[in-house]
């Protein structure tokens, strides 16, 4: 009679392959890609949507995976170095970019329900050209640009009505550009510029 102990043991759900679970920081950087993307214009707005609905609600690393299969990776070649970003993301309390500080090429700020403030006001920018995207669920962003600088929505922003800009869309000669591309859900991005 065999050994009960050298018998097969068979395969159950408990013993079967389990796949990995993602975290919200993992769907967070899917989330960017997507909308870097959409940015570049390999994804259309309604496609973006579509995706980021899909995004936030997975459960694994491989739902996650097959959102982004198709795009690739992005190129090496000149890509950003991370002193060129600056990511404001808040977890439990809000936050605020104020005072004097360098402004980086690229500015990522993502809330869900908190409120991020970025205040160019008294900021040094060596580029002309700078790029914010923003993004939340229920919360809001604030930018305040100093009097002459430009602030433009880019076309690939959604849900445009929840964006508001008072700043002018045309720089002074000299001045930066800040182009906004925009994501917000309930929430509200709100852009001011001071006055003189």
């Amino acid at each position: 009679m065999d050994n009960p102990e050298q018998l097969p043991i068979p395969l159950t759900p408990q013993t079967a392959q389990v796949e990995p679970r993602a975290g919200d920081a993992d769907r967070e950087a899917v989330a960017e890609r997507l909308r870097v993307a959409a940015g570049e214009g390999r994804i259309d707005l309604g496609e973006l949507t579509e995706r980021l609905d899909l995004a936030y609600a997975a459960r694994t690393y491989r739902e996650l995976d097959a959102l982004v299969a198709d795009l690739g990776e992005r190129p090496s070649a000149g890509a950003e170095s991370a002193d060129d970003v600056l990511v404001l993301k808040p977890r439990l309390s809000n936050i605020r970019q104020s005072g004097r500080w360098t402004v980086p090429r690229r500015i990522v700020a993502e809330c869900r329900m908190m409120q991020i403030e970025i205040d160019f006001t008294e900021a040094v920018c060596p580029h002309r050209e700078v790029t914010v995207e923003a993004a939340c669920g229920t919360g809001r962003i604030r930018l305040v640009v100093p009097p002459g600088w430009g602030v433009r929505v880019d076309g690939s922003s959604t849900n445009t009505g929840r964006i508001v800009n008072k700043a002018a869309e045309v720089a002074e000669p000299g001045a930066p550009t800040v182009t906004v591309v925009g994501h917000p859900r309930s929430g509200l991005v709100k852009i001011k510029q001071r006055r003189r």
